[in-house]
């Protein structure tokens, strides 16, 4: 099959059994791998989906500027898609963002603001998101995406990743456990399934220091997973329990990931994998959990494959009040030098 588009890739990802890192739980535990989409994540839908429909019902004109306020991965995304339809693209970034998110951003010729003030929270949401208000303000020709409101974000993963996953699984899965940031893809994924299978738990996956759950604000250092501002489109009242990883157990977790099944993921992928694991030990009888692996590694090797990076995430950990449940190995166990 020839494509006429890079963006007829995108979507169609496939689902492993996570069956070597787990192999001696009583759980079967299965990863969808977000991470193979085009611009490698799970955000290529909602770039995609967002555009196009916008685009096709004139929200979006022709020649119009782009902007978006994004922690990485949807900044690339959106930079491939307008790239493709001709449009013009701004990213609103902070200072966590990745350099090798930057050069990628820059290399599909998007622009670039990059905020350095925190907001009221100690993250850099609310301020990114006043620097898209003035942007807007700037440009008659710029339209904000807003992931965090906009509706098109969650009906991407309904129709994208939500309904894949019916065909694709021939038993219902018991627990789905996936990260959340805007929240889109967790309610998208969680409202195709439950139609099918309305007693499937939702797990929550939220970052140590993010508000999302009314916890305390603290500083994080990985992008993709928890939020300094609750987004619109976060609805509580549809998840059934949620789990806090910090960024050392992330990181550790990525590096059993790649080490025992050979998968490249970024952050949010070990934070969920944490959760996963957290969460296998409570559960008394076999079960089946599935989750989302969102990211690719590479945009994470000054982070989480980064040594002396874990070593100061360690140091954060053990500073820690909440730790997690059960221990981890010392930084040095998943060195990633001789």
């Amino acid at each position: 099959m020839i494509l006429q588009s890079l963006l007829e890739q995108v979507g169609d990802t496939p689902i492993v059994q996570l069956s070597r890192m787990f192999r001696h739980s009583r759980h079967q535990v299965f990863a969808k791998l977000e991470l193979l989409n085009p611009a490698g994540s799970v955000k290529d839908r909602p770039a995609r989906y967002i555009i196009e429909r916008g685009l096709a019902d004139g929200s979006i004109q022709p020649g119009a500027h782009i902007v978006e306020s994004s922690s990485g991965n949807l900044a690339i995304a959106l930079a491939m898609v307008c790239r493709i339809h001709g449009l013009a693209f701004t990213a609103v970034v902070d200072p966590n963002i990745s350099a090798a998110n930057l050069k990628i951003i820059r290399c599909y010729g998007a622009g670039i603001q990059m905020v350095s003030e925190k907001d009221s929270q100690g993250g850099y949401l609310e301020t990114r998101i006043q620097r898209v208000k003035q942007l807007l303000q700037e440009d008659p020709q710029a339209v904000w995406i807003n992931q965090y409101a906009n509706e098109r974000n969650w009906q991407s993963h309904y129709y994208g990743e939500g309904q894949e996953i019916l065909h694709q699984m021939e038993h219902a899965p018991d627990y789905l456990v996936l990260g959340v940031s805007t929240s889109g893809t967790l309610h998208g994924i969680t409202r195709r399934l439950k139609e099918k299978w309305p007693a499937l738990q939702v797990i929550a996956v939220d970052a140590v220091g993010s508000v999302l759950f009314g916890t305390p604000s603290a500083p994080r250092a990985l992008p993709g997973i928890g939020a300094s501002r609750v987004p619109e489109l976060l609805k509580r009242d549809e998840i059934d329990d949620c789990i806090h990883i910090d960024d050392y157990e992330s990181a550790i977790a990525c590096r059993q990931l790649v080490a025992q099944e050979g998968i490249f993921a970024g952050g949010s992928s070990g934070s969920v994998i944490a959760a996963i694991q957290r969460l296998s030990s409570t559960i008394q009888h076999p079960a089946r959990i599935l989750t989302v692996l969102p990211d690719r590694g590479d945009r994470y090797l000054d982070t989480v494959y980064d040594d002396a990076w874990l070593q100061r995430m360690h140091q954060r950990h053990q500073q820690r009040s909440q730790v997690a449940t059960s221990p981890l190995p010392h930084p040095h166990d998943l060195s990633l030098i001789g």
